[in-house]
């Protein structure tokens, strides 16, 4: 009875076993979404095997593999790579089904789903600026903080912000903003938690960032611990749809050479499941896009951050050549 029994198991468990795995090509990173791969493997008997990368480098990847690419799924960190890959024709259409988000941030193709989305926001230290300006383009005019503000030029984000400073206010508006950025002398910086933790301990004023970035070196997050916990650091939001506060929206897409689609779609819509869309609030810091998922204390409710936010149609990030060239000319990149 004992082998009856196990042969039983094995005949149920082994398609699932030596099953072609799901591949998904991730910009994402490990630490931050790994714990929600295996859980969607353990609810679902899918396997799951993950590339991660920069999300240019799996771009390029997946144009260079063409249909022999193994990829089924393109987990993209920015909306630019989203963009990029739906004009390469590199994503199918998606089913209605798991499109049912905030019409804000779908796009009109219907080929890539959001996931969550990030605020570009000014850190300020508390206690030392009284009163942050109303929007990101009066920054250059606070002199006062001159060699006190630091910002992450070379950053992905600090990128995709200056392109929509560009498409909203204008080329040149985005060039004498750069420069009057540059004669405050800003601190750079490669990365943006040593920049916030420089903050804390008092050796910036302001810093120009993510909001998540604040609240991981105040709250933490999966990878570790707070690295500041209670650092007189706080979140400044620009005025309600000031381009300072700019949404970064990830997401993902199902490829066209998929070879199980139907797998492809079922983790998409597991990144929109309740368990998912928490996980990403609580774990990782970011606003989750399904309706009503409750959010910590210390995160802004989704309705708050979507009246705050601003939103940039996603196709003028694609035309991130443009920005990279300016930034090249005023010295930045």
């Amino acid at each position: 009875m004992h082998r009856v029994i196990l042969a039983l198991v094995f005949l149920i468990t082994a398609p699932l076993a030596f099953a072609e795995p799901l591949v998904v090509y991730s910009g994402r990173s490990k630490v931050l979404v790994e714990p929600l791969v295996r859980r969607f493997e353990a609810e679902t008997g899918i396997r799951v095997q993950v590339r991660y990368g920069k999300d240019a480098q799996l771009f390029q990847l997946l144009l260079a593999e063409g249909r022999r690419s193994p990829a089924d799924v393109f987990w993209a960190n920015s909306v630019g790579a989203l963009v990029r890959a739906e004009e390469a024709g590199l994503f199918a259409p998606l089913p209605e089904g798991i499109r049912a988000l905030p019409a804000r941030f779908a796009p009109a193709s219907g080929r890539w789903l959001p996931v969550t989305f990030r605020m570009r926001v000014l850190a300020v230290r508390e206690g030392v600026v009284p009163e942050p300006p109303a929007s990101v383009l009066d920054l250059p005019a606070r002199r006062a903080y001159a060699g006190r503000i630091g910002w992450t030029p070379r950053y992905s984000s600090f990128v995709d912000f200056v392109t929509a400073l560009r498409a909203v206010h204008g080329e040149e508006a985005a060039r004498r903003w750069l420069l009057g950025m540059r004669a405050l002398r800003p601190r750079a910086y490669t990365s943006n938690v040593p920049m916030l933790l420089d903050l804390a301990q008092g050796a910036l004023d302001l810093a120009l960032t993510n909001h998540y970035y604040v609240l991981r070196v105040k709250f933490g997050d999966l990878k570790s611990g707070p690295k500041a916990p209670g650092a007189p650091v706080k979140i400044h939001h620009f005025a309600p749809g000031d381009v300072g506060n700019l949404a970064l929206v990830t997401g993902a897409g199902v490829l066209e050479t998929a070879r199980d689609r139907a797998r492809a779609e079922r983790f998409l819509a597991f990144l929109l499941s309740e368990e998912a869309q928490g996980f990403f609030a609580f774990e990782v810091n970011e606003y989750p896009l399904r309706p009503g998922t409750p959010t910590p204390a210390h995160l802004l409710p989704l309705e708050e951050a979507l009246r705050r936010s601003f939103w940039l149609d996603p196709g003028a990030f694609a035309r991130i050549e443009e920005t990279l060239r300016l930034l090249r000319e005023v010295g930045l990149y």
